[in-house]
């Protein structure tokens, strides 16, 4: 709304008749700002509406172990996504390429449980944005576990970490059991080996941690087996009586 004020000044001379009020460049700028206001109007209701659908459709969840991949934006969630549920989930090499978030159902080892693609998080997420993400979001809250994809080759990749750290603080979620996920291993060099060794000194001892390369499917058996591990953990917690004789 504000940028409409410059966009009529070429009416602003032009002035009604007798009684009028302002001039037709006024009258123009008052009919599309009351456009906008209806427009966001409907998109907030529509949202509203959205919100409670998948408010209901998380909660029909509850009985299943739900993990959700989080991280900076741009590290390869949606491809690890793609490679664990073996679906056609969008993946591309831009910011928010993953809005809304996307659930799949995954089987490791004859144990199911739910994972979602979230949006990447970035420094300072602008306020206006937040509304669009609230979906994503309360899929990161309700999560039983959380896989924080890195990328290692970033030179960032440690300040992009933090950064991912404090929104899950602020989600209130950050002592969620989390692995975490170094990706794009196969972007390292000579020069910037030792990034996996630093990587690693970062953590707590609590932390598990992976190294693999999404793109070049490197060490995918090693990401699937701590996955299981984290979400048998879970489903006997659910599931108590659960028999199964094939694990890892």
């Amino acid at each position: 709304m504000p940028r409409l004020t410059r966009m009529w000044t070429h009416l602003e001379r032009q002035r009604g008749g007798t009684g009028t009020r302002g001039g037709a460049g006024e009258k123009e700028i008052e009919t599309d700002r009351r456009m906008i206001r209806n427009q966001i109007s409907v998109l907030k209701k529509r949202l509203e509406k959205i919100e409670k659908q998948n408010e209901i459709q998380r909660k029909n969840r509850s009985q299943v172990v739900r993990a959700a991949l989080v991280g900076y934006t741009n590290v390869g969630k949606s491809t690890i996504m793609r490679l664990l549920s073996k679906s056609n989930v969008k993946a591309e090499d831009k910011l928010f390429a993953t809005v809304d978030a996307t659930v799949r159902k995954v089987v490791i080892n004859t144990i199911p449980f739910l994972l979602s693609d979230t949006v990447g998080f970035i420094r300072k997420l602008p306020h206006h944005l937040i509304e669009s993400f609230k979906s994503t979001l309360a899929e990161v809250r309700e999560a039983d576990i959380l896989l924080h994809v890195v990328d290692i080759s970033h030179n960032s990749f440690e300040d992009q970490l933090n950064v991912v750290r404090d929104t899950l603080r602020n989600l209130n979620s950050a002592e969620k059991p989390t692995l975490y996920i170094f990706n794009k291993v196969d972007l390292l060099n000579e020069d910037n080996e030792h990034l996996k060794n630093y990587a690693v000194d970062k953590m707590n001892e609590k932390d598990d941690v992976v190294f693999i390369s999404a793109a070049k499917k490197m060490n995918m058996t090693e990401l699937r087996k701590k996955i299981f591990e984290m979400v048998k953990v879970r489903h006997f917690q659910i599931f108590p009586n659960y028999v199964n004789n094939s694990f890892y």
